[in-house]
């Protein structure tokens, strides 16, 4: 990817979206050719000149300070991810040569393993930021059922099955919105390594999806650390299960990914259910109580 376009694009894209009454500016009467703040709004803002200001929409932060990024960014009110993605394309477009960087092979320590393997009940996986899934223990690895059963490379990826795999819309009950946060997650991960090459082999891939181009062009960005995410099992059925994602601190890149559902809950059985398919082998299925709340 060519970090100055990409610099360019998320300036651009971050403008368009600010107006004058919510940067605190009278709106005019003259009939406004932008979208958002103009260029000129958004100088007097950042307290920096337009010429400059013009520089750094080009592309070119040759000799922006981090003070004057800083200022851009609370002028246009981006959070935090949004401004770390800023800092990141910024750094990018002044050391950009154009080559891809190739991929170190991460691989997981058998400490994180065996951490994995000993949260019985909690499906947990360890994934970077390409959403490649590196490790996971039975549990997750029975959720995620059909994530594992035909990748094309031997790695899932969460992306990859969002966008290319059918499936993913009946697993995903709120599928737009799990395509949205892939997509931010996808773009965070490229303003940080925009010369790995396998996340630029992926992304060439994910191209070929019309909605996933729609969200790229989008240019948003977010940090996913926590939420509900629902699941339509095809053998449990129903899930809403709370999820963490922390850091791994050894393991610079790498993140760890846990489910939990409600204690007595209808996702809690069922998830029960889906621990006891996973030590089947996954070649049962679970049988429920024949009056459970869950089946009423």
């Amino acid at each position: 990817m060519d970090q100055r376009q990409e610099l360019h694009d998320f300036l651009v894209s971050r403008r368009a979206r600010v107006t004058p009454q919510q940067a605190g500016l009278p709106a005019g009467t003259s009939a406004r050719r932008v979208p958002g703040l103009r260029r000129s709004e958004l100088a007097v803002l950042a307290n920096v000149s337009v010429e400059y200001l013009t520089k750094l929409e080009r592309g070119n932060a040759t000799g922006v300070s981090d003070a004057v990024l800083d200022a851009v960014a609370q002028a246009l009110q981006l959070d935090p991810a949004e401004t770390a993605h800023l800092f990141a394309l910024a750094r990018g477009a002044r050391t950009a040569s154009g080559s891809r960087r190739r991929p170190t092979p991460q691989r997981i320590r058998p400490g994180v393993q065996q951490l994995l393997d000993a949260m019985h009940g909690v499906p947990a996986f360890v994934q970077n930021g390409r959403l490649d899934v590196l490790a996971a223990n039975s549990l997750a690895k029975a959720l995620y059922s059909h994530l594992y059963a035909n990748d094309p490379d031997g790695t899932p990826n969460g992306a990859r099955f969002v966008f290319l795999d059918e499936r993913s819309v009946e697993l995903y009950p709120d599928w737009d919105k799990a395509a949205t946060d892939t997509v931010a997650a996808l773009r965070a991960e490229a303003g940080r390594n925009p010369t790995d090459r396998r996340l630029n082999e992926l992304l060439g891939q994910l191209a070929h999806n019309d909605r996933f181009s729609a969200l790229w062009a989008s240019h948003n960005v977010r940090w996913h650390t926590s939420g509900t995410k629902r699941f339509h099992h095809p053998v449990v059925g129903e899930l809403t299960l709370a999820w963490e994602g922390l850091e791994l601190g050894g393991d610079p890149g790498q993140a760890l990914i846990t489910f939990t559902a409600e204690p007595g809950s209808a996702s809690a059985e069922a998830l029960g259910f889906l621990a006891s398919w996973a030590s089947s082998g996954m070649t049962s299925t679970p049988h429920a109580p024949a009056e459970s709340e869950h089946n009423r």
